[in-house]
């Protein structure tokens, strides 16, 4: 009697498993040519959409932090106030005013003088200055927020992520001044 080879049901686990692989592949590629994916900002987000970005950005500030070159002033306060009125009060509004077209973005563009969440935090005032001046830098992708490395010197990234970093404050009547134009 012949014996029979057990290598033709290991062979068709691994053919079970490559046409698996294809037919998930083709179903992918079949949704994203054909799907209604979540492209328009009034959208609702693609499943697990904000984890996928979160996560590895997160990671990534964590891992390349830097400490503040200078300390707080109110110079800096100015200098900051100056940077934010000319680059980020289009998006992320002043003091008592909010941009009405943030709400509009996706994500929404948060408004940096005003509280939010839980804990009633001032826009990113609850964050490490580093974190602040990472994002400033770098912008963050999949959002409206640009990298603003080479738009903005070193020193007038630093100096408005340290004023951010304080907007939970009581600002000097000249920081209010800028902020508000005046």
């Amino acid at each position: 009697m012949a014996k029979k080879g057990s290598s033709g049901g290991f062979g068709k686990l691994v053919l079970g498993f490559i046409l698996g692989v294809l037919a998930v592949v083709a179903a992918g590629y079949a949704y994203l040519n054909f799907g209604r994916l979540p492209v328009a900002v009034a959208d609702a987000p693609f499943l697990l959409e904000k984890q996928i970005v979160r996560i590895p950005l997160h990671n990534r500030i964590e891992s390349e932090k830097k400490d503040p070159p200078f300390g707080i002033s109110e110079d800096v306060f100015e200098s900051g106030a100056r940077v934010y009125r000319t680059q980020c009060a289009q998006c992320h509004g002043t003091p008592g005013h909010d941009v009405a077209s943030a709400r509009y973005m996706y994500p929404s563009a948060p408004q940096l003088w005003k509280k939010h969440g839980n804990r009633g935090v001032v826009g990113v005032s609850d964050d490490a200055p580093s974190e602040t001046y990472w994002r400033v830098a770098n912008g963050i992708r999949l959002t409206g927020m640009p990298a603003f490395k080479h738009v903005l010197s070193d020193t007038e990234m630093w100096q408005v992520s340290l004023l951010l970093k304080n907007a939970d404050r009581e600002m000097p009547d000249p920081v209010q001044r800028i902020l508000q134009g005046k």
